[in-house]
């Protein structure tokens, strides 16, 4: 109940900006925003406050990132978290971010179907 208002508009743009990401990044990003809302829906208002503004310039700055993009015509993904933001993860946060990386890293497997593999009957 603490973070209704403000934070359902937030997630609303979080997910919109996500558009714009490949099919497989986007699918990624969107669970990983669903997953860490849910979370914490039930979490205290000091708390929810510091989660809404960590996502709020998280989203401001993917909105920059997108404007350098444009005006570079190079696409990046993601932001570049600080030391002193690292340091202030949880244990647990840091465990999502390596298998946030490690997800959104690990090559891609192709799945290739040989003329010779056909069924008899």
């Amino acid at each position: 109940a603490a973070m209704a208002g403000g934070a359902r508009g937030l997630y609303r743009r979080i997910l919109r900006l996500h558009r714009a990401l490949p099919a497989a990044l986007r699918a990624l990003g969107d669970r990983y925003v669903k997953e860490e809302f849910r979370k914490h829906k039930a979490a205290g208002p000091a708390e929810t406050q510091r989660f809404l503004r960590e996502w709020e310039a998280t989203l401001i700055q993917q909105q920059i990132n997108e404007d350098k993009e444009k005006m570079r015509g190079k696409t990046v993904y993601g932001i570049q978290l600080t030391e002193e933001k690292l340091n202030d993860f949880r244990d647990e946060q840091i465990g999502q971010l390596k298998e946030l990386m490690d997800e959104a890293t690990k090559p891609k497997t192709k799945i290739t179907i040989s003329k010779d593999s056909q069924h008899e009957t």
